[in-house]
């Protein structure tokens, strides 16, 4: 697994991987992991001598063109969806703030850049295949 690097992502309390090698060119896999020091230990292992990190998430992207692979995955709209919704539900709290507010903002513009493709695709008649 890779690490995923951003200049905007902190790895203060977590930290992102995904595999190395994929297909379809794009990772597909990724796992969350603390990073507080806390660990998990390999039932295997009864000596319990091999500590592994805390895996806190998973995420299983789709793989391949829906028409051809059929549905085996989590859309990229499916995943700012969740997102908006979680900041949404801080916003109607105590913890309402402005950057919440922007970060919805410019998440419901991703789903609109996300959906124009998509009916660019559909109205090209390729949409779910693996064609330009």
């Amino acid at each position: 697994m890779k690490r995923l690097e951003h200049d905007l992502l902190s790895s203060k309390y977590t930290e992102v991987f995904h595999e190395e090698e994929f297909t379809n060119n794009a990772p597909h896999h990724f796992e969350v992991y603390a990073n507080t020091g806390i660990v998990m230990y390999n039932p295997n292992n009864v000596e319990n001598d091999n500590p592994l990190p805390l895996k806190v998430g998973e995420v299983d992207f789709q793989e391949g063109p829906i028409k051809e692979a059929g549905i085996n995955g989590v859309m990229n709209e499916d995943l700012i969806a969740m997102v908006i919704c979680r900041l949404e539900h801080f916003n109607q709290t105590d913890f309402r703030c402005k950057e919440n507010s922007m970060a919805i903002t410019k998440l419901e513009e991703a789903l609109l850049w996300l959906r124009k493709r998509t009916m660019g695709r559909e109205k090209r008649g390729i949409e779910g295949t693996h064609t330009k």
